[in-house]
């Protein structure tokens, strides 16, 4: 049985991928700051606890995030290094530890989940757009680098999708939902359970690796 280690699990988007992958017969570990019930407690900026939870994975998909709603100017020192500390520090390390593990298992697959926030500027997301930029930029590396090692590594690009953690952020800024559902072509948010979908092709897409899949519902095509 494939064993499968899914971040950010406790809720929207990480919730709905461990939710199909263990539908499809994965060994699933949740894990995420506030884990699920069954889940492991994992805290992605801590490289010792990364480094124990990935043992014996042979897939990773890295859905740990946090976002901010500010401009450049008006982003704290803080704020910048937490967003980066668990969208890109988060990604790496789990990415760093996880790669020997699969080696030695003779290959796997990972998917980070990143953002249209990495290909588009959106307004008054500075230190959010720029660490997805990172996660796609480092998804793209290690690709090249891990081919030999028979394992793939792609990452999805959400638009905006109906999660808890989205209303909480456009709440925090003062924001609607009707606005964010605007900027999509097909004029609502997505769900979890379609990035889920996304997230699933990309672990069993054996020709796909590299590749930056983009489930926006239009939003980057306008």
């Amino acid at each position: 049985m494939t064993r499968t280690l899914v971040t950010g699990a406790g809720s929207g988007i990480g919730a709905a991928v461990a939710a199909q992958l263990a539908a499809a017969g994965h060994d699933v570990v949740a894990a995420d700051l506030r884990p699920p019930p069954g889940g492991v407690e994992l805290d992605v900026r801590d490289e010792e606890q990364v480094e124990h939870v990935v043992r014996d994975i042979d897939r990773l998909v890295n859905v740990a995030g946090i976002g901010s709603t500010t401009t450049a100017p008006d982003t704290p020192l803080e704020v910048w290094e937490d967003v980066f500390a668990v969208n890109a520090r988060g990604t790496f390390l789990c990415c760093k530890h996880a790669i020997p593990v699969m080696k030695a298992r003779g290959g796997g697959a990972i998917v980070n989940v990143a953002s249209v926030a990495g290909l588009v500027g959106l307004r008054n997301r500075a230190a959010y757009c720029a660490s997805k930029g990172a996660v796609i930029a480092l998804t793209r590396a290690l690709a090249v680098d891990h081919v030999g090692d028979g394992i793939r590594v792609n990452a999805v690009c959400p638009g905006t999708i109906d999660s808890p953690w989205v209303r909480r952020l456009v709440e925090g800024a003062g924001e609607s939902l009707d606005e964010l559902r605007a900027r999509q072509l097909l004029g609502r948010l997505g769900t979890p359970d379609e990035i889920a979908a996304a997230v699933s092709f990309l672990l069993d897409s054996a020709f796909s690796t590299g590749t930056i899949l983009t489930i926006d519902g239009g939003l980057t095509a306008a």
